[in-house]
């Protein structure tokens, strides 16, 4: 493959599905790129309901599948909004295959979330806009939750609060609900994960009212990425400053 031309595979975060690239993926694309945009569990177009799905290694079995499914020798750019787990997963199942790691705004941990520190590190605070989760009990309700989705009138306050309108309106209409299980993943321990020839880069987004941007600073000194740099936008730079976003993975995937 062309040094220059890169395989993308883009991760979307919690709630969220391969539809939320479509600006990226078009963007991409016309440079010549090869991009690959995933479902993942219960996400999307995924024919699962996320209430069915009660383990991290369920809801990341289609990344899993599609890596392990990639010729030996060849290297993908992984991309990961928000959620950021399926990406330090992969990075550990299949280091071999992957030349970069890129997080926007997204969970960067060296293993799952294996502490009450990781807990602290990984999921996002958002006490400040009251009741915003809407929780699914489809086991019962003596037993934990089995989905939990964002409130449709928190939605744009907290994702998408620089983004176009319709971008938002459209969002609203393909969000689902994510499997609880994924926020009480483990995995990796006390085992050091094998990422250390995985280049990573962190795109911090300054006006995030998700994960914000004191929040992804503490991740980064926590984890050190071989690069950092900043978008002014949201929490969904894929839709509020494609562009700008777009230009930025370039330039992060550059030296691969």
């Amino acid at each position: 493959m062309d040094k220059k031309k890169q395989h993308f595979v883009m991760v979307h975060g919690v709630g969220h599905g391969a539809w939320c690239w479509f600006k990226l993926q078009h963007l991409l694309e016309s440079s010549g790129h090869k991009v690959s945009c995933l479902d993942l569990a219960g996400a999307g177009i995924s024919t699962k309901d996320p209430n069915s799905i009660l383990s991290f290694d369920d809801y990341h079995q289609p990344l899993y599948d599609y890596m392990s499914a990639l010729p030996l020798d060849e290297k993908v750019v992984l991309v990961h909004s928000a959620g950021g787990l399926n990406v330090t997963k992969a990075m550990n199942e299949f280091s071999n295959n992957i030349s970069l790691a890129i997080f926007i705004a997204a969970t960067m941990l060296p293993s799952g979330f294996v502490s009450d520190q990781d807990l602290i590190a990984g999921i996002p605070n958002l006490s400040e806009f009251g009741d915003v989760y809407k929780l699914e009990f489809s086991l019962g309700p003596e037993n934990p939750p089995t989905s939990i989705g964002l409130k449709k009138e928190f939605q744009r306050r907290i994702l998408y609060q620089m983004s176009p309108k319709e971008d938002s309106s459209l969002a609203s209409m393909l969000l689902r609900p994510w499997p609880y299980a994924i926020s009480k993943a483990r995995f990796g321990g006390d085992k050091e994960i094998n990422v250390k020839n995985v280049r990573r880069v962190y795109i911090k987004t300054k006006y995030d009212n998700m994960v914000k941007p004191e929040q992804q600073e503490a991740m980064i000194r926590r984890w050190p990425p071989n690069d950092v740099m900043i978008i002014n936008t949201d929490h969904s730079p894929f839709f509020s400053a494609s562009h700008e976003l777009f230009n930025l993975i370039i330039k992060a995937s550059s030296s691969c």
